[in-house]
């Protein structure tokens, strides 16, 4: 056993704007598995988290529903909590960055780093909404774009053509909230100088705290330049105000993770064996370690480390990247009913079986893990029912029947308790590297090799012959132990399954070493199931249930949504003639390649088949389709007598025809089965 640890970990904020779904539950659930891993290890662990709680998208939100901001966070703030905890996820601290002790750690920094000269300021100019009386994110203007007159563009960047802009040259803007045309106005904004930590930045993220994909992403903005980061907002704001600047707010990602260093001192003020300054001091020992996904990368690799550095404070130990989640091969999606809220969920299965199933295909790289429905049923089915559990089962009511419920001492077949020691060590580095795959295969070859002796050796037939009383009650009390190691193996995993094998089995809570141990004329409790199959209609119900929560969200007239969650009515377009209709020439194309285009955030270059010739076609679906592979060769609808449009990469040679309300949700139009590549469709 090593020495006792001193870790620090948190999982990324969750956004106080909206309910917590199945792919956030990826990022808390992996993160609980690791430290409940140190934990049983007898590591000291501190899991702390908060909602993310500012920003104007909170504030826009709270206003439309007639709350104010600190009553809209705080009740989402207890549905997080609610579903957090029913899940398993163990936070030592789960608190919000709206709060006094972030407001204090905020200012602290901002002071420590413009005192040392890494803040600058400057004018900056904006568009206005002068009916709302606010300066507009990017987010929250939408226009024609500049480079292909497509309609309805965000501020910043063109879903059609991939172009990026500045919001002023966006032609015909108007305000995503009041639909008023905004105005440019100049307002002084600050502004951390981050190129100040360039060379620190270069080393530190090659020094071993980063994935080595995650560390090449990062050096790709290393090698372009770093720019000064905006760190301001403009009142009406929902957040901090700078010290010293009334009416300057500090931006919502200047905030957010200081929010883990909140929740610790929070944390610190109820524990008073906690030092605070003892895991966050420049020449702190203790480990830090986030857990992010791929998408707020550049905020806790360049920003984060960068404003600890500035502000004379300790850096992480490492940022742990995973991939997004997919179900059954795609992007969540609500029509589809894969769009699952935790709560929906849990409203119908045991969270342990979603845990077993993510440790099952968490590996430590930044992939992409898929939830496939029909998968995970006969995985957990298979695994946890027909291997893990099955193995007490079988074994527990012959001791109870033939000996009154005591395990006998000795060892039926000593090899096999070998192999499971020298399992363990495996075992461990694999949680240690956050590899649960790796874990979890080699716990159930485990589980196969104790099925498989049981099986062999047959307890059930040898309790019907006489004589063989004693061989039944040593197999099965081997049998007991053997399931006891691997509840041990799983306990990080498996909370709940190890509390009620505990209960069980007689013990008091199990630690990592105790399967270096055996218990040996024991009395067992009373057998009860463990753990039951799934059935596939529970799965069924899911998904029906998460289609009646996008019916139930939906509005009476069509949205669109704006920044995290606010959504403005979107009016219907003008009417056309029918003879306009007929002339376009709807035609079934088949994806003979799907590929992102470099340089351009959000296109697909598509190569269709139209039976007599192929067509090279930009389409801007990239973030619905964050892998064009998955696209190639299926059928398509595309607008095939378009008039071709050259843009910077290339000329487009028309148009596939899509639907949704954008970003993720995003969904190519098909024909029906049957349809063949170059067909008109009528």
């Amino acid at each position: 056993m090593s020495e006792p640890r001193q870790i620090l970990v948190t999982s990324a904020l969750p956004y106080a704007n909206g309910s917590i779904h199945l792919g956030h539950m990826l990022e808390y659930i992996q993160t609980d598995m690791w430290v409940r891993f140190q934990k049983l290890r007898g590591h000291q662990c501190i899991y702390v988290c908060a909602d993310d709680a500012h920003g104007s998208a909170i504030m826009l939100r709270a206003e439309k529903e007639g709350v104010t901001p600190e009553q809209l966070i705080a009740a989402v703030q207890a549905e997080h909590s609610a579903d957090f905890a029913d899940f398993l996820v163990n936070f030592d601290n789960f608190h919000s960055t709206h709060c006094d002790e972030n407001r204090e750690l905020s200012a602290e920094i901002y002071r420590r780093l413009r005192d040392a000269g890494h803040i600058a300021s400057r004018a900056v100019t904006q568009y206005f909404d002068p009916e709302k009386g606010m300066f507009l994110a990017d987010r929250f203007i939408k226009g024609t774009c500049p480079k292909c007159a497509a309609e309805d563009q965000y501020g910043d960047n063109c879903e059609k053509c991939g172009a990026t802009y500045s919001p002023t040259e966006l032609k015909d803007p108007r305000s995503a909230i009041s639909g008023a045309t905004p105005v440019l106005r100049d307002s002084k904004h600050f502004f951390f100088k981050l190129p100040n930590f360039q060379a620190m930045l270069q080393d530190w993220t090659r020094s071993g705290t980063l994935q080595e994909p995650v560390a090449n992403k990062i050096a790709e903005w290393l090698d372009a330049g770093l720019q000064e980061w905006d760190i301001s907002r403009d009142a009406p704001y929902f957040g901090f105000e700078i010290p010293d600047e009334p009416g300057k707010y500090f931006y919502v990602w200047l905030d957010a993770p200081i929010g883990y260093m909140a929740s610790l001192k929070n944390l610190c003020a109820r524990r008073p064996e906690l030092d605070f300054d003892a895991f966050w001091h420049k020449d702190s020992t203790a480990e830090l370690y986030h857990f992010i996904g791929k998408d707020i990368v550049n905020f806790h690799a360049l920003f984060w480390p960068a404003m600890l550095e500035g502000a004379g404070l300790r850096k992480p130990t490492a940022i742990n990247v995973h991939g997004y989640l997919t179900v059954n091969g795609a992007k969540m999606s609500k029509s589809r009913g894969t769009f699952i809220k935790a709560r929906t969920y849990l409203d119908h299965l045991s969270p342990e079986y979603l845990r077993y199933y993510y440790a099952s295909k968490l590996g430590r790289g930044v992939d992409d893990l898929d939830l496939n429905l029909d998968d995970f049923v006969q995985k957990v089915n298979s695994d946890l029912v027909g291997k893990v559990v099955n193995i007490a089962s079988r074994c527990a009511g012959f001791i109870h029947k033939g000996n009154q419920g005591v395990m006998v001492a000795g060892d039926a077949e000593p090899a096999l308790t070998e192999a499971f020691l020298a399992a363990a060590p495996g075992i461990a580095e694999a949680y240690e590297a956050r590899d649960f795959a790796r874990a979890m295969r080699e716990i159930m070859a485990l589980a196969d090799r104790a099925n498989a002796w049981i099986a062999d050796k047959a307890p059930w037939s040898l309790a019907k012959q006489d004589g063989k009383q004693d061989e039944v009650q040593a197999i099965c009390a081997q049998g007991i132990n053997l399931f006891r190691s691997l509840v041990i193996f799983l306990k990080p995993v498996l909370p709940q399954l190890a509390a009620d094998a505990e209960a069980f089995l007689n013990v008091a809570p199990l630690c990592w070493d105790d399967h270096a141990t055996r218990l040996e004329n024991h009395r067992l409790e009373a057998f009860k199931p463990l753990m039951s199959r799934i059935e596939p209609a529970k799965i069924e119900a899911i998904v029906t249930a998460s289609q009646q929560d996008l019916a139930a969200a939906s509005a009476s007239a069509p949205q669109t949504p704006v920044g995290n969650g606010e959504l403005v009515k979107e009016p219907v377009a003008e009417q056309i003639e029918f003879d306009t209709f007929a002339a376009v020439d709807l035609r079934v194309a088949l994806i003979v390649k799907a590929e992102a285009v470099e340089g351009a955030d959000k296109l697909l270059r598509l190569t269709l088949d139209i039976g007599d010739e192929q067509r090279n076609v930009f389409s801007g679906i990239k973030s619905a389709y964050p892998d064009p592979a998955q696209l190639e060769g299926r059928l398509t609808m595309m607008v095939a007598n378009l008039k071709p449009r050259k843009m910077r990469f290339g000329v487009s040679e028309g148009m596939v025809m899509a639907a949704g309300p954008g970003g993720e949700e995003i969904y190519l139009l098909s024909p029906d089965s049957g349809a063949k590549p170059g067909q008109r469709i009528k």
